[in-house]
């Protein structure tokens, strides 16, 4: 079992290493200017190469990949001129002029505020977990009312509707249902549903009382994250209790005078979650990465509109360090679902 979870993280981190240097080559042949964008198009020439230097970006292009996985390696190696970037720090080892030190991650300032990427993810990031973990909840529970409906009421017209609701679900693009949604439930039915086109978990209070919790903004964003999960999740539990409805404990209920409904609840839905319970976690993990478009149409300030923000003005390391925080989620759930595979099914350890 050891080397089956030693293997897994060994590949974890392989996709991690490859992510960096795929990250970093693509942000540094993107064209702009990051000492222009910082000291604006007036800038004079030596004040543009102060800033380059201090930036290192005069260094060569492979000196600048180095440097930059030194600053993304909890163990790294740094002069004592280096130590000033980093706010949490512990010496370790000291040799002539250079330190070898102990410290989170460093994923770089701003060009645009100067502020530490790391602050800024920490305020977006919580919004963008929030907004996950509702639209997994709602795929969840809807997509499993919806499988065992057209399970238990197969070739029916309430199987045709819910099979025809989950075509539309996985064939919809994200960006493109957000518009949609948006416009229909925020602008159309505004006056009946109460609900605004754009907002985040915390709302401005117009009489100046400062911040205040708006739960009713993030329904419209949940749900346009979750179709595609709870189109998947219903026909997977549709799949699932179909079959075990032919099972012999199944027949021997409805021969005590069960109903459908009273079989479904009490003897099929807990055999038939497992496998998706299974396939939460990958969605889980999806859901991260495609809450991009969504929370950028509806404002959600999450990483989405961080990284469309930081885009537009060429802030190149928050959205590097946003797309690489985005990884290592997705690399964290997949090593643990992978474990998780391993331990409730031992034949997969020797894969």
């Amino acid at each position: 079992m050891l080397k089956f979870v030693l293997n897994r993280c060994g590949y974890g981190l392989l996709v991690l290493f490859g992510v960096v240097t795929l990250v970093f080559v693509l942000f540094n042949i993107l064209p702009g200017d990051p000492a222009r964008m910082m000291l604006g198009q007036r800038a004079d020439k030596e004040s543009i190469e102060i800033i380059n230097r201090d930036l290192g970006l005069d260094k060569p292009l492979f000196t600048q990949y180095l440097n930059y996985l030194n600053d993304l390696s909890p163990l790294s190696i740094n002069s004592k001129e280096d130590l000033t970037k980093f706010i949490h720090y512990k010496v370790l080892f000291q040799a002539g002029d250079k330190q070898i030190i102990l410290k989170p991650p460093y994923l770089r300032r701003s060009y645009q505020s100067k502020r530490p990427v790391s602050d800024i993810l920490k305020e977006a990031f919580p919004n963008t977990i929030y907004l996950a973990c509702v639209s997994i909840i709602f795929a969840f529970v809807i997509g499993v009312a919806f499988g065992s409906l057209a399970a238990v009421y197969k070739d029916t017209w309430i199987d045709k509707a819910i099979l025809a609701i989950s075509t539309l679900g996985m064939s919809l693009p994200s960006f493109f249902a957000a518009i949609i949604i948006a416009w229909l439930f925020a602008f159309v039915l505004a006056d009946y549903t109460g609900l605004s086109m754009f907002g985040s978990l915390y709302s401005v209070d117009d009489m100046g009382n400062g911040e205040y919790l708006s739960l009713k903004n993030i329904i419209l964003p949940a749900i346009t994250l979750g179709i595609r999960p709870l189109a998947v999740i219903s026909e997977l539990t549709k799949s699932t209790v179909t079959d075990i409805l032919q099972a012999d404990y199944v027949r021997t209920a409805r021969a005590k005078g069960l109903n459908n409904l009273q079989i479904l609840w009490k003897h099929i839905l807990k055999n038939a979650l497992n496998p998706v319970v299974t396939a939460i976690s990958g969605w889980f993990a999806s859901l991260l990465a495609g809450a991009v478009f969504v929370e950028y149409i509806f404002d959600w300030k999450g990483v989405g509109v961080v990284i469309v923000d930081g885009l537009e003005k060429y802030d190149f390391p928050v959205v590097m360090g946003a797309l690489l925080i985005i990884c290592v989620m997705l690399v964290i759930i997949n090593i643990i679902t992978d474990i998780l595979y391993g331990v409730l099914d031992p034949r997969i350890r020797l894969k």
